[in-house]
Order: structure tokens, then C-alpha cells, then sequence
């Protein structure tokens, strides 16, 4: 059982590397596309900015790790665990090679929901729906507060948020057009690009942050609730001295110990060094046309959604936000610039992302209860 759970361990970090270079282009598609910074660059800044974003709080852990699946109904294995991974890893897989940018975190979302409902033989009260708190909907745990309503509201959030910035801008050059010289001059193309060519440099960076704080914590709670349910099962009890830090330092089930912190921040950095070029042809070249001054925008737009819902201890989809970031901005510069045929794509890419990773998850899962391995 304890080569079990280090198999798990290691199937969570190939998730947090493949997340890393699939995800890669969601955090740096816009810097790429404007051509402020060259892909090596823009890449190394992304892996840079994951590294110190994943530090940033546990909240999103500790929703993947006590918020979704109910231990009462269902007991969380290895087992489910390695299923959940494997789903998700699979549709990452397949949704990178088409060049879609599909959602990492729904994906395993998906695959822990799947795998559990096949463990549970379909009993629905295994997923936690709606949990509310007295302390308000922001401390809520369940798929309604956690991931549908997130889900739902932040690539609107993200949308709306980059026609704001957009206007803003927009409104701010239109004043200094009419300012006497020299500030009249900053309104002209040649220094507004010249501008938010240096200013996307920040936005860029300010994205990485978000995408490490939101992203690498979801295999943080993955690797914890492995790590719980093993001590649960004994299967820790004994462990050689070499592997006593897997030992959890508390019983609170929704703590995160240190090294798994490192561990994942370090494995996603590499992953996003890796680069993930199919999205962001996709993401930065075929939606819509972007220049410095839109790609500052969705930048901006998408990374705060990020880091506020990574407050919120919401699993919320990189991609998501920056996509519909991205549209925003394009719908804010021309509604008929937006390209309708790939967002189609991208929009069916994300309504299958949840049912696809958790239906593969469930077959695994019943393939490995079938060979008697569960």
C-alpha cells in the first residue's frame, strides 16, 4: 500500500508539470502574441512568477482537500486518488494536443468527482453539493459554492472586467489627445505601445503570480488528502525514517505541510519552463488581434480574478479567466473583431473538460475495483 500512495504522490506531480506546460500559454499567450517579450523569455518570467504565486496561501487546497468529496460516504484511496489523476492527466493530454485551452483545475475536479461516484457505486451523496457556513458564502465548501458558481461567474467576471480596463485606457488616451504637448504625445500609437510594451512586462509577471497561486494549489490538496486517508487506513504506521516527513504534522485534515508546498511550486515552475506552444497560438493569435495596451488589459482582468478567488479558496480555471479576458478586450476594441468559430471551440472544450475527466475517472476506477486492485 505504501508503494501505492508514492505512486499517487508522483501521478499528482506529472499533473502539476503537465498543468505547468499546459497551462503555460494561458499566463503568457497575450505577452507572446504582442511580441513585448519572446517566448523563452515570457516562459522563464511565467515559471519565475508560478514559483512565488504558489506560496501564496493554501485556501484552494484545502478546499480540494476537505471540500468536495464527503469522507462519511465514501472513503478516499489511493485508489480514487490515482483515478482522479489519471482522468484528469488523460483529458489534459488530449485537450493540449488539439490546442485547445480547456481547464486543468476542472479537469481534476472532474476526475476526483468521477472516481468517487464510481467508488461509491453512484451514490450521489459521496460529492459534497452545498455546504453553507455561518460566517457567509465565502467560507461555503461544496461543488455549488466552490466550483459551479465560480465556474459560472468568473469568465464572466473576466469578460467584464476586460472591457473595464479596456475603456478605462481607452478613455484615458482620448483625454490626453486633447492635453497641450509634450502629454498630448503620449496618446499617439507609437508611445501607447511603446508603453504598455513595458507596463505588460508587469502584467505578465502579475499573471504568473496569479496562475501559481490558484493552480499549484490543487495538487497540494490532492497530495494531502492522499496523505490523510493513508494515515486513516495505517498504512504510515510503518513507514521507513527516510519517508517520515509523509507523516501529516496535524490532524486537521485541511492543514498543508510545508514540503508539499515547495514540492508542487518547484514541480510546477518546471512544468511552465517546459512551455505549452499549441495554446498559445490558439489563445494570443487566433481570437482576436492583440496589441500591448489589450494584452496589459487581459492580463490585468484575468490575474485579478485569480488571485481573488485563490483568497476565496475557489479552484477557479486559468483558463477561463484569461480567455474570456481576452474576448473582452476584443469585444471592447470591435464586437465583430472576435473570432466566433474558435471561441465555439474553446467553449465546448470547457462544458466537456468536467464530464470527460470524471467520466475516464470512473471507468479507471471500475477497471481497478474489476482486477481486484481497489
Amino acid at each position: 500500500m505504501l508503494t501505492l500512495l508514492l505512486l499517487v504522490i508522483f501521478a499528482a506531480l506529472v499533473f502539476e508539470f503537465i498543468n505547468g506546460f499546459h497551462d503555460t500559454a494561458n499566463s503568457i499567450a497575450t505577452v507572446v502574441a504582442t511580441k513585448v517579450l519572446s517566448p523563452g523569455k515570457a516562459v522563464m518570467l511565467a515559471a519565475t512568477m508560478n514559483l512565488f504565486g504558489a506560496f501564496f496561501g493554501t485556501a484552494v487546497a484545502k478546499t480540494i482537500s476537505t471540500g468536495l468529496i464527503d469522507p462519511a460516504v465514501v472513503q478516499v484511496t489511493s485508489q480514487v486518488i490515482l483515478c482522479a489523476l489519471l482522468g484528469g492527466i488523460s483529458w489534459n493530454l488530449i485537450t493540449w494536443w488539439f490546442g485547445l485551452p480547456s481547464s486543468s483545475s476542472h479537469a481534476l475536479i472532474g476526475g476526483l468527482c468521477g472516481a468517487a461516484l464510481s467508488a461509491a457505486n453512484l451514490n450521489w451523496h459521496a460529492l459534497i453539493w452545498s455546504q453553507p457556513s455561518a460566517e457567509g458564502w465565502t467560507k461555503s465548501k461544496g461543488l455549488l459554492w466552490k466550483v459551479v458558481m465560480p465556474m459560472v461567474t468568473s469568465p464572466l467576471a473576466g469578460f467584464i472586467l476586460g472591457v473595464l480596463i479596456l475603456g478605462t485606457l481607452y478613455a484615458l488616451i482620448s483625454g490626453l489627445r486633447r492635453m497641450p504637448n509634450p502629454l498630448s504625445r503620449l496618446s499617439r500609437p507609437r508611445w501607447v505601445n511603446a508603453i504598455f510594451g513595458k507596463a505588460q512586462l508587469v502584467s505578465a509577471a502579475y499573471m504568473g503570480f496569479a496562475h501559481g497561486s490558484n493552480d499549484a494549489q490543487k495538487t497540494m490538496g490532492i497530495i494531502a488528502l492522499a496523505l490523510f486517508g493513508a494515515e486513516a487506513a495505517g498504512t504510515l504506521k510503518t513507514l521507513p525514517p527516510w519517508l517520515a516527513f509523509l507523516h501529516p504534522t496535524s490532524s486537521d485534515s485541511a492543514h498543508i505541510d510545508s514540503w508539499i508546498i515547495v514540492i508542487c511550486a518547484l514541480v510546477m515552475a518546471a512544468g511552465t519552463a517546459a512551455g505549452g506552444w499549441r495554446i498559445i497560438k490558439t489563445l494570443g493569435h487566433k481570437m482576436v488581434k492583440l496589441q500591448p495596451i489589450d494584452g496589459f488589459a487581459a492580463e490585468t482582468a484575468s490575474a485579478t480574478i485569480l488571485v481573488t478567488a485563490a483568497h476565496l479558496g475557489m479552484p477557479v480555471s486559468t483558463t477561463h479567466s484569461i480567455s474570456t479576458a481576452i474576448m473582452g478586450v476584443g469585444f471592447g476594441k470591435n464586437p465583430r473583431a472576435l473570432k466566433i468559430t474558435v471561441i465555439e471551440r474553446i467553449i465546448w472544450a470547457w462544458i466537456m473538460t468536467i464530464p470527460a475527466a470524471g467520466g475516464m475517472a470512473f471507468l479507471l476506477y471500475k477497471i481497478v475495483a474489476f482486477l481486484g486492485w481497489a
